[in-house]
């Protein structure tokens, strides 16, 4: 099929090429009763912009690339659905390209949305060696990390302060009367777990309580990895009054696993999630969780991002936001010894 084109349109108009150009841009230099009839005309005979056309023109495309490391995981897909929401707003749509959790193919699609010449990148790293792996890359257009703290590295990033975040959750743990906390899903390759274990082992040395963990040995946080390690864990007598799950999806398969197994949520055990996802609100499983304000963390980072792109010389910024704990059902006073 034939593409309509803008001198298709000055055909059927009757007028110039430019003056359909100046119709589409808002020009003030024609009439508002010739731009009408000109924009009916496209509409009527299927005319669409030429993106790739008026970006070469205007050495912009409008264009942010987004790259998630698991558009599968709740609160990874919640991200981008708010930045896209919150870019469109800004008059930018956005190429999303999943890495998988694979720096290779992290790298490839960078490298793709680079010859798509976006106008810049938002990043959630697929890991801690992000960074220097697309270092290479990052200074040929502008970036921003989500999600991960990178510490003092030259770049700009939003995150939570996930390390506080685990302290919060921690104290309000112990507030209930729970000295037995275990840490569900302790991993590596993370920055952002890192801090989240070393948050919740700060806090229990200053509670005077000892640290009790469940490694997880999967590279990312899934319900099915949550499942497996409660399955594991609840093959035993409970020796923990309180599980604290390091993300909400680790929370959801340790649900599946209680339940299987006969444990009553929080009657038996409690738990607490890290992350706040939509899921975690639902009547059924009402999670204690700590809340990453998404909305937020997505419209900084397009406008930090945007504020790149407008201005080459604008240094980098670390936007570091702080998580609240949202009370729900998952979590209960200890009771007392001997009772049920």
């Amino acid at each position: 099929m034939k593409r309509v084109t803008i001198k298709d349109v000055a055909k059927v108009a009757g007028v110039s090429y430019a003056t359909v150009s100046r119709a589409l841009s808002g020009s003030p230099e024609i009439g508002e009763a010739t731009r009408k009839r000109v924009l009916a005309i496209c509409k009527d005979i299927g005319y669409t912009t030429n993106y790739v056309a008026r970006s070469m023109v205007l050495k912009q495309t409008h264009l942010i690339g987004l790259i998630v490391a698991n558009i599968d995981n709740p609160f990874m897909s919640e991200l981008a659905y708010n930045i896209e929401i919150h870019a469109r707003e800004k008059g930018y749509n956005i190429m999303l390209c999943n890495s998988s959790h694979d720096t290779k193919l992290e790298a490839e699609v960078f490298e793709l949305l680079l010859g798509r010449q976006v106008d810049g990148i938002i990043l959630i790293p697929s890991c801690t060696d992000s960074y220097e792996n697309l270092k290479p890359f990052i200074s040929k257009v502008p970036t921003v990390f989500m999600s991960e703290n990178l510490r003092d590295l030259p770049a700009s990033y939003v995150t939570v302060d996930n390390f506080k975040g685990t302290q919060i959750g921690t104290e309000y743990l112990y507030s209930l009367g729970h000295r037995k906390i275990l840490y569900l899903g302790k991993r590596k390759g993370s920055a952002t777990h890192q801090l989240r274990a070393d948050g919740y082992a700060d806090a229990c040395k200053r509670l005077g309580m000892e640290p009790s963990y469940c490694n997880s040995g999967s590279a990312f946080s899934s319900i099915q990895s949550g499942y497996q390690l409660a399955k594991h864990l609840f093959s035993k007598p409970l020796r923990h009054t309180a599980i604290f799950a390091a993300a909400d999806s680790l929370a959801l398969g340790v649900l599946s696993a209680a339940e299987e197994a006969g444990i009553r949520v929080p009657e038996d055990v409690s738990l607490l999630g890290f992350d706040n996802i939509v899921y975690a609100g639902l009547p059924r499983i009402n999670l204690t969780t700590i809340d990453q304000p998404k909305k937020t963390m997505a419209s900084l980072a397009v406008d930090v991002l945007l504020e790149k792109i407008g201005d080459s010389d604008v240094g980098y910024s670390h936007k570091i936001l702080t998580p609240q704990l949202v009370e729900r059902g998952s979590c209960a006073p200890v009771k007392p010894h001997g009772t049920k």
